[in-house]
């Protein structure tokens, strides 16, 4: 009699997958939370990937909206090209990186069944002076998916602080026109030392001449300045440490508010009506109207310029204590 084989076990079904891009920076990432956590809570079976730097992806994860991170970047603000995908073609594409048509290109390749897109036929206008967080939940919203621009928190992380209590002072961003002069740095490191304060500066990779100059000038100690490419856990185990942040435009203070840690923002050519903090008392973006700048020009910005060092210690002095609870949801 001839044995009958078992046959085999059924194979699991493919779980579906949802692409978002965002290959950009930190800031970018922190401002794209609310629409990652929309769209998490819109497609729970998907299994969330995020096109985006490689070395976001710790912040991805403590989003709570992400499953993987596929590395993707382009020199400055760029599109990729192209994306290393693999497997059959994304359930979901959206196109979080801009409004296109270059940046629906990439997800476009892949064949996707379905697009979410400012470009896509079905997408809503494009508003260039809308801020970034309620620019991509409104994509999401005139999809049908609820999106909060005020859901930004990220839970604390689980590295110490290597300075727990200091002011950080961050002199450089993405461009010379947001970078506050590195001598006004200076002053308000020395009012704040004067006071007892501890005085930590902080600089990206490029920038470290930045903060040895506002070091120097401060006579601050060697141990208070963190240069040589701080991994980004130990960024972020500093700002969510921190009394306050000092920063312009850039990742820093959106990680500040990410961890609800006081911040005072510098702004210039953009105003923070595009990329500012919450209205909350804890975060204070400093502003002289005036018009348009260029982000990407090669000498501050004049409105920058406008701000004195005795406006960041006024503001500085009126901040409150750093707070754990989540900021109240927008209406």
């Amino acid at each position: 009699m001839t044995q009958r084989t078992a046959p085999p076990p059924p194979a699991a079904p493919r779980r579906p997958r949802l692409l978002v891009l965002r290959a950009l920076g930190l800031g970018d990432l922190l401002a794209g939370v609310p629409a990652l956590r929309a769209l998490r809570r819109a497609f729970p079976e998907h299994e969330t990937v995020l096109a985006a730097p490689a070395d976001l992806a710790p912040l991805a994860a403590a989003s709570g909206a992400v499953d993987r991170l596929l590395p993707a970047a382009a020199p400055g603000r760029a599109v990729p090209t192209a994306l290393d995908w693999t497997g059959p073609p994304p359930d979901l594409a959206v196109d979080l990186h801009g409004k296109g048509p270059e940046s629906l290109r990439p997800l476009r390749a892949l064949h996707p069944r379905r697009v979410l897109a400012f470009a896509a036929p079905d997408g809503p206008p494009w508003y260039a002076e809308e801020h970034e967080r309620a620019r991509w939940c409104r994509l999401l919203t005139s999809y049908g998916i609820p999106a909060d621009p005020a859901d930004l928190r990220l839970p604390p992380p689980d590295a110490p602080s290597p300075a727990p209590g200091a002011v950080v002072l961050h002199p450089g961003a993405g461009a010379p026109s947001r970078c506050w002069p590195v001598d006004r740095y200076a002053a308000v490191a020395a009012g704040l030392r004067a006071r007892g304060r501890r005085v930590v500066v902080t600089a990206g990779p490029g920038e470290e001449e930045l903060a040895a100059g506002l070091a120097r000038r401060a006579d601050m100690p060697a141990e208070d300045v963190l240069t040589g490419g701080l991994p980004l856990a130990g960024l972020a185990a500093l700002v969510a440490g921190a009394d306050a942040v000092v920063s312009g435009d850039t990742g820093l203070a959106h990680l500040a508010v990410a961890y609800g840690t006081p911040s005072v923002t510098l702004f210039g050519p953009v105003p923070p009506s595009q990329w500012g903090p919450p209205p909350h008392p804890r975060h204070r973006a400093l502003w002289h109207p005036g018009p348009p700048g260029d982000p990407h020009a090669p000498t501050p910005d004049p409105a920058l310029l406008r701000i004195t060092p005795d406006e960041v210690l006024d503001a500085l002095r009126r901040l409150p204590a750093a707070d754990p609870a989540p900021l109240p949801a927008s209406r």
